[in-house]
């Protein structure tokens, strides 16, 4: 399945039915009265997130929603039938943006949450509402009340406890194929990652959600290499694993690009709760490992070491990360809920 998480959709709600302009008409009843019915409510267009969806593949192939209008009022005191709504389906962690794709309409972040886009119009009084002591005979019905038209964005940021930072070759696929069941692609040479994976992590009998996203160079942030336009799927991540390649020469310069890009792309991504690991350590001696260690703890602090090949120091790194993701959660409960 292919990956998407930027689209832009066009919707519009049903416009209301029409009132109807009628009189009874009827054997032996000289002065029936009005009896025109009102117009049915036009449909709504709404958003909802569901489960088992992790991409907007779906809305590269339909980007136009229209609901249904409302039918007319008909005589007989009848009133026309309402509009059918029509209903987005998107996966958890969408954000709907309104067309000038910054404003915020709404963040769908558990399953079930469902928000209303675009309200039906209303439908049209027919003439039978508009009978009073001095109108006895109204021939007057109102239309039915356009509907909405809009465009909007639709941006997923994939839900990940944690999430995977480095350099491109930086060993984040390796890391991942290693400590869960996803089988991203792993290759030798840069940019082998061209779309985030997930993968469910477990440690100690317990599991999290974990993101690889493609890795970042220098410039990211003006849109060099692959940019920065997966960064928002580790914006939710409540820690984030900043992993080094070992065999590089430029540890600490390394470390620093992709602080400098995560701080230039958002203030708060860069404050994140972050550890650091040095990545490909079965590929060094021990005067070699423990020079580079050196290099990058003077610049940040505490540095695991690990090899996603040889499965060495990762139980140390995922135990450190579910430390790190629970202090999260345990902050998140104090804050009120988000409400559509």
């Amino acid at each position: 399945m292919k990956f998407l998480d930027l689209c832009k959709v066009y919707i519009r709600s049903g416009g209301g039915g029409s009132g109807c302009v009628s009189f009874r008409r009827e054997k032996f009843i000289e002065f029936g009265g009005p009896d025109g019915g009102d117009g049915g409510n036009g449909g709504s267009v709404w958003v909802e997130a569901v489960d088992g969806l992790n991409t907007l593949i779906d809305f590269r192939y339909q980007q136009h929603f229209f609901a249904k209008s409302g039918q007319p009022g008909m005589g007989s005191q009848r009133t026309g039938k309402t509009g059918a709504d029509i209903i987005l389906r998107v996966p958890v962690g969408t954000e709907i943006l309104d067309e000038d794709e910054e404003t915020i309409l709404a963040d769908l972040t558990a399953v079930g949450q469902k928000v209303l886009l675009a309200k039906g119009g209303n439908g049209g009084w027919g003439n039978l509402q508009f009978k009073s002591s001095t109108n006895r005979a109204p021939s007057r019905a109102n239309p039915g009340q356009e509907g909405v038209e809009r465009e909007i964005w639709l941006r997923l940021k994939l839900i990940a406890d944690a999430g995977l930072v480095g350099l491109p070759n930086a060993g984040k696929s390796t890391f991942l194929a290693s400590v869960s069941n996803a089988r991203p692609k792993i290759a030798d040479y840069p940019f082998t990652t061209l779309v985030p994976n997930l993968g469910v992590v477990g440690i100690d009998g317990h599991e999290f959600v974990m993101a690889d996203i493609p890795g970042l160079i220098e410039g990211a942030s003006e849109g060099r290499g692959l940019g920065v336009q997966f960064l928002a799927h580790v914006e939710r991540c409540a820690v984030l694993l900043h992993l080094v390649d070992g065999t590089s020469e430029t540890v600490a310069e390394d470390y620093q690009t992709i602080i400098t890009e995560l701080e230039a792309y958002a203030e708060e991504l860069g404050d994140k709760p972050r550890i650091t690991a040095l990545t490909k350590i079965d590929a060094l001696d021990a005067d070699t490992l423990a020079e580079r260690l050196a290099e990058l703890r003077e610049v940040a602090g505490e540095v695991y070491a690990i090899s996603g090949v040889s499965n060495q120091g990762l139980p140390e790194v995922l135990r450190s990360l579910y430390a790190r993701i629970l202090q999260g959660r345990v902050v998140e409960t104090d804050v009120e809920p988000w409400q559509p």
